[in-house]
């Protein structure tokens, strides 16, 4: 096995020559025969421990002995304590999926407090069936499939093409001790039950199963590859960048042949994984909206509207007579001006006599209505917005500068001809808004 491995790792892991590593050693077989592999090859990682304090004093145990490893090999060694529980019940999750978050998000850490470059984790062939297997059950789609990546970003699992009885030969014959864990005994759990019940019936009954298995990975691979190529296609001619996110058109959703999918491996990647919710949004009036934990979808007239939730300004701002500029929320800048030509949306003389100070600086509200210049009689605002075809985010980014409760600009676009300055004007004040 260990020539094996060691191929696999030039051929596959080149790279890691000369990095910084960390190990993640659960003390169990996988992680210490993957330890002694990787030593005998002359890599010294650092060692990982998580204690997830679900195993009582045998959990208290496990640390002592990895430590003690650690020490004997003269490897730096690192060990966290986690309340499982606690944050099982607090996210809704289950145990085995806080035990994994809680372990990935540690790892991260400390590959950043550390510079490490890589981190191994001691995955093999049947925990890659296992989770196949675990999926289908729940109905999950390709990339559920394909269970177990052999490298993801930092992660690498370089044991994926062993399988467990290797892994426990190799343990023999190299006489590596480990410690084990009564509770992977237990079958109560799903993947235990079918890590001790069901696949050895599957292998018992075919030789080849292993080999026909990774075959079959292979293909599905390979398939995800071109669903991959067909998406990341739709997203570039489809995805247009719109303000800080996306447009997407809805009818070129609505001519798609395998709708779902499409909807579900365009959205889930910003939290939107309810198939239901996001074709009800399709067929919404516009002006609905869906959420995630970092993102909106909007429904647009005709478009979606994907962007990132952020915090919201301050609703309102006072300008002072006496200011020259501001720079928060916009950039304005403000002048006594006497000898001014018409300016363009952008840079427009007001009759400062008429203007109530402070100005307020806010964003609009159902009441608002105003004077366009150039046009006779008022507008409603929701009017004006609709007819210059404003989509949803650009209504709620548009800033009004206002005089009591009157619209003085709708800053960038267009004035309230009312504290326009005119020919009789005495007090000319020039404002400037800086996109």
């Amino acid at each position: 096995m260990f020539e094996k491995f060691q191929k696999h790792l030039e051929t596959n892991f080149p790279q890691i020559k000369d990095q910084n590593i960390l190990l993640a050693l659960s003390g169990g077989l996988d992680s210490c025969v993957l330890l002694d592999l990787i030593f005998k090859l002359g890599l010294r990682p650092a060692l990982a421990h998580c204690n997830f304090q679900l195993r009582g004093i045998a959990s208290d145990q496990d640390v002592k002995w990895v430590k003690t490893l650690a020490q004997e090999k003269g490897l730096e060694f690192h060990v966290q304590n986690f309340d499982t529980q606690v944050y099982a019940l607090n996210k809704k999750v289950s145990i085995q999926m806080a035990a994994r978050d809680l372990r990935y998000q540690w790892f991260e850490t400390l590959s950043k407090q550390n510079d490490y470059n890589f981190i191994f984790v001691a995955h093999h062939a049947d925990d890659v069936l296992e989770t196949f297997m675990i999926n289908v059950m729940r109905g999950t789609g390709l990339k559920g499939l394909l269970g177990i990546p052999e490298r993801r970003g930092k992660i690498l699992r370089p044991l994926l093409p062993f399988s467990r009885e290797e892994i426990k030969q190799y343990a023999f014959e190299n006489k590596i001790q480990y410690r084990e864990d009564e509770s992977n005994a237990k079958t109560d759990y799903l993947r235990n039950a079918l890590r001790h019940e069901v696949i050895p019936k599957w292998k018992k009954r075919d030789s080849n199963f292993d080999e026909q298995f990774r075959e079959t990975l292979k293909y599905l691979g390979q398939a995800q590859l071109v669903l991959d190529d067909v998406l990341e296609d739709f997203k570039n001619k489809n995805f247009i960048p719109f303000q800080q996110g996306f447009k997407i058109s809805i009818h070129e959703l609505e001519v798609l042949s395998s709708l779902s999918y499409y909807l579900h491996a365009l959205f889930a990647p910003y939290g939107f994984v309810n198939l239901e919710d996001l074709e009800q949004l399709m067929h919404s009036q516009s002006g609905k909206q869906l959420f995630s934990d970092t993102h909106r979808l909007i429904k647009d007239r005709e478009c979606f509207l994907l962007t990132l939730i952020e915090e919201s300004p301050s609703e309102s701002y006072s300008i002072d007579s006496e200011l020259s500029a501001i720079e928060i929320p916009i950039r304005l800048t403000f002048m006594q001006e006497i000898n001014f030509k018409r300016g363009d949306s952008k840079s427009l003389m007001f009759d400062k006599a008429k203007l109530k100070f402070p100005l307020t600086l806010r964003k609009w509200k159902q009441s608002d209505y105003f004077y366009p210049s150039g046009l006779k009689g008022s507008k409603k605002l929701s009017k004006y917005f609709k007819d210059e075809k404003y989509s949803l985010l650009e209504k709620e980014a548009q800033w009004l500068l206002c005089s009591g409760e009157k619209i003085v600009w709708v800053i960038g676009k267009r004035a309230d001809q009312r504290f326009l300055a005119d020919a009789d004007t005495k007090d000319k004040w020039l404002i400037r808004y800086h996109d």
